[in-house]
């Protein structure tokens, strides 16, 4: 996780970047006079009749890593599993009429099932355009409430434009996933609630992919008087905050989102408001790896009992690393989504198992007669050991005359474990080994 450096600690003292094109780049208001003006009472009624204020759980595991206590603001049990739908609510509301004719958006999932949510509740069409690689799962959500799914282009920004375009040709109302308003405002009532729930708050890490959440929150904790800090985290696969608050513009050839399981935060170029929204709300801002987004998901699965989207548990992350300064008070880390590809998960528990030495796979040879297999296999129970797989492996190996080779992917307790197993088979007369 790499924090601005010190010179450029305080996003306030970035200089301008370019922001992306969006409808609000035109005219940008005074940051002053964004945060001003952002409605949040407004989309908070507009939010009371469909989404649910979720918890704040207290999370001890996390205290030790975060020097102080820590709360989870678990968005991902918002309905459509995350915070984008406080945003889509508000949107519709302030549009009024003029969302009549239906709603279009751009997502790579998540803002998508929210706005298809809205327009379900409202009664009205809704189309979405998504990246030709979106999850297969958040794909299927968005359908499931109604919604035409347009698959195209290869990043949200490029399904954004064609969005636009169809906007423009159909006369619906577009619903930016960050860059408006209304939309941020939505986003900040995620911070109205945090006060209620949490009386010591002194500091929010907050995902950032497009800046939407991070700028409701914001303004929210800054027009209630709140002294805590706000600390955005980025995937360090696609962090262009991190240049963009220093002043650097990326060229185009730096604007490809890496390829991330964070996908809901893959945004190639900071919003026209959001960009000098967290240039003066922010008071750091950090990016996570990979590996430490993978092992997040797994503390909130294994540790926490909450399931969360790589975007959603970046937080965490940065949390997990240690390497974000100690505060007094409680440290809260959004949750921010839970819509996560089932296979995906599976796949990160296993790998974690497997790290953790308590998924191994071992070799050995048996006699290749009836009954040797279960003599095998009854050592293996002797110990405890739980079989997931067992393949016999008869070429490309050396074996005596009538014997076979087996190698079994086996659940053990952990190491320690393991080497008991290993030597019981030592025991038996079975030569194994780890693969």
């Amino acid at each position: 996780m790499q924090p601005i450096p010190s010179s450029d600690h305080d996003p306030r003292a970035a200089s301008d970047a370019s922001p992306a094109a969006s409808p609000a780049a035109a005219s940008v208001p005074q940051v002053a006079e964004l945060i001003a003006s952002a409605r949040l009472d407004a989309a908070r009624a507009a939010l009371s009749a469909v989404a649910v204020p979720t918890p704040a759980i207290a999370c001890a595991e996390l205290a030790e890593a975060a020097g102080g206590p820590v709360a989870l603001k678990a968005e991902c049990l918002q309905r459509t599993g995350s915070f984008k739908l406080r945003g889509a609510l508000a949107k519709v509301a302030a549009l009024g009429d003029a969302a009549s004719a239906g709603l279009i958006a751009a997502s790579a999932g998540n803002h998508g099932r929210a706005v298809a949510m809205a327009a379900r509740v409202r009664g009205i069409p809704c189309e979405v355009f998504m990246p030709g690689d979106a999850p297969v799962s958040k794909v299927a959500a968005v359908e499931q409430l109604g919604a035409r799914v347009q698959l195209a282009g290869a990043s949200v920004e490029e399904a954004l434009a064609l969005a636009c375009e169809r906007a423009a040709e159909c006369g619906g109302a577009l619903v930016h996933p960050f860059d408006d308003l209304d939309v941020i405002a939505g986003q900040g009532t995620v911070a109205l609630e945090l006060l209620e729930q949490v009386p010591d708050l002194a500091r929010v890490v907050v995902p950032v992919g497009g800046g939407g959440l991070a700028s409701g929150l914001g303004i929210a904790l800054r027009r209630a008087g709140s002294p805590a800090q706000l600390i955005g985290v980025q995937a360090r696969a696609c962090a262009p905050y991190v240049e963009a608050l220093r002043g650097r513009v990326a060229d185009d050839s730096e604007l490809a989102a890496g390829a991330t399981i964070a996908d809901g935060v893959a945004i190639k170029r900071p919003g026209a408001l959001t960009l000098p929204l967290l240039r003066e709300l922010l008071d750091d801002l950090h990016t996570v790896s990979e590996e430490e987004i993978a092992d997040a998901m797994v503390f909130l699965a294994e540790q926490v009992k909450l399931v969360a989207e790589g975007a959603g548990a970046i937080a965490v992350a940065a949390l997990l690393s240690g390497r974000i300064e100690p505060v007094s008070g409680v440290t809260v880390a959004i949750v921010s989504g839970g819509n996560v590809d089932a296979g995906l998960l599976a796949a990160l528990l296993r790998r974690h198992e497997t790290e953790e030495g308590r998924r191994v796979r071992i070799f050995t040879r048996v006699a290749d007669r009836p009954g040797g297999l279960a003599e095998l296999l009854g050592v293996v129970a002797s110990v405890r050991a739980n079989l997931v797989t067992l393949e016999h492996v008869r070429e490309a190996v050396p074996l005596r005359v009538r014997e076979t080779g087996v190698e079994l992917t086996l659940e053990t307790r952990g190491p320690s474990h393991t080497e008991e197993l290993l030597a019981a088979l030592r025991d038996g007369g079975y030569e194994a080994r780890m693969e």
